[in-house]
């Protein structure tokens, strides 16, 4: 391993730490405010039954999906953990129904939920910070200040127990923390419905745009290329039969020659055009399996590609083209922008789930989103309830994994 990849792991390390360390002395001023809140919420749903505390239970709700929010934004900072943005709040027009969308509002009531159940997760965390980071440097530090009874000898040996304690203290917090991470990502993202619902409003607004943007660049590839094609060889046709008209003349039949040849060879040109434009749109190999149009796949390629498939069925067409689609666009990348020599697709089904794992030796460093095509990738696997997988360090080597299911 590279001395840059050492200092540059050495660096995430040390930043991991801090962000965990700054979002565990915090946990004493979040979890603070939530109890607070929380008594707030329960004075409110104890005064409902005189219908005094239905305008406060629905402000408290409201503030709850606030607090949920610097929560859920600073476990995604701090803790890294993977929490989306749940649905906003739109109440109705007027007062009532501002208060009757805030009183159902799943989003404040699960931020109620997480203030808490993430009381004893506080707790934890902090007992670990102090246990490992205060314990550790107390121990450490006892033989300058002579903290123990029995004097040096003592000291001396707890001192590398404090030094044993500051050395797992990173990986010690940052499991002491999972609960935090857990119930950030269960309470405060999106609920499992809204998930559902945000995942089929994408892959109806992609499923759209793609059609357009495919009838665009036929239309395009049809004007610009094979139509423009067609009228050079009409044209060149045409200058041909006035030719032949003039046979009679000298030189005219070899000029006439020259222009059915040249016809001919636009003809060929235009085939391999539209043969290239019908693959584009759906290769004729898939109608073999997906296997077949793989292998294809693979010998066009101009780099050496391994291939290794194991499908015990076929799985739906949809799913084998958007697998084939998946294929063409990582490998395309592997040549323009890894640099790599070699290449590796590996496709298997299990438990009706089909996953294609494309590797390479190049240089790495690919990001979903980056502009590399990852993220219209990842929109048209999330259309089928498929996730995609990118793993590219600096220096390589790339991992991608998408996984898609059998049938839809």
């Amino acid at each position: 391993m590279s001395s840059a990849v050492v200092r540059q792991e050495r660096r995430r390390v040390l930043v991991t730490t801090g962000r965990a360390l700054a979002y565990t002395l915090l946990l004493p001023l979040t979890a603070g405010i939530g109890l607070v809140h929380l008594v707030v919420v329960l004075l409110s749903v104890l005064t409902t039954v005189n219908l005094v505390g239905v305008p406060m239970l629905a402000l408290s709700l409201v503030a709850a999906r606030g607090l949920g929010t610097v929560n859920r934004r600073l476990a995604r900072a701090l803790l890294g953990a993977r929490v989306t943005d749940p649905a906003p709040f739109r109440p109705g027009k007027g007062l009532f129904r501002w208060m009757g969308a805030a009183l159902v509002d799943a989003t404040g009531w699960r931020a109620v939920g997480h203030a808490l159940i993430r009381i004893p997760a506080a707790v934890l965390a902090l007992a670990a910070a102090a246990g490992l980071w205060g314990g550790g440097l107390i121990l450490l530090v006892s033989p300058v200040w002579r903290l123990v009874p029995d004097g040096w000898p003592s000291a001396a040996l707890l001192a590398p127990a404090g030094l044993a304690l500051l050395l797992l203290a990173p990986r010690g917090l940052r499991l002491a923390l999972a609960p935090e991470r857990l119930l950030a990502g269960t309470l405060l993202g999106m609920s499992a419905s809204e998930t559902r619902i945000r995942r089929l409003e994408q892959a109806r607004a992609f499923a759209v745009d793609d059609a357009v943007a495919r009838l665009r660049q036929v239309e395009r590839d049809l004007h610009d290329g094979t139509s423009a094609r067609l009228v050079t060889l009409a044209m060149s046709l045409g200058l041909a039969r006035e030719e032949l008209d003039l046979a009679h003349h000298p030189g005219h039949l070899e000029r006439a020659r020259e222009l059915v040849g040249g016809a001919h060879r636009d003809a060929k040109e235009t085939v391999a055009e539209l043969r290239d434009l019908i693959r584009g749109i759906l290769p004729p190999a898939l109608d073999q399996g997906l296997e077949t149009a793989l292998a294809t796949l693979a010998a066009r390629t101009p780099i050496p590609v391994r291939l290794h498939t194991d499908l015990p069925e076929r799985p739906d067409p949809s799913i084998e083209v958007v697998a084939y689609f998946c294929a063409t666009e990582l490998l395309a990348n592997v040549v323009r922008h890894s640099g790599a020599r070699h290449a590796a697709v590996d496709v298997r089904g299990r438990d009706g789930r089909l996953t294609l794992t494309v590797r390479d030796d190049g240089t790495g460093g690919a990001v979903a989103g980056a502009g590399s095509g990852l993220r219209g990738l990842a929109a048209r696997v999330g259309a089928v309830d498929g996730a995609i997988d990118v793993r590219s360090p600096a220096g390589g080597p790339t991992v991608i994994t998408v996984a898609l299911p059998f049938r839809i």
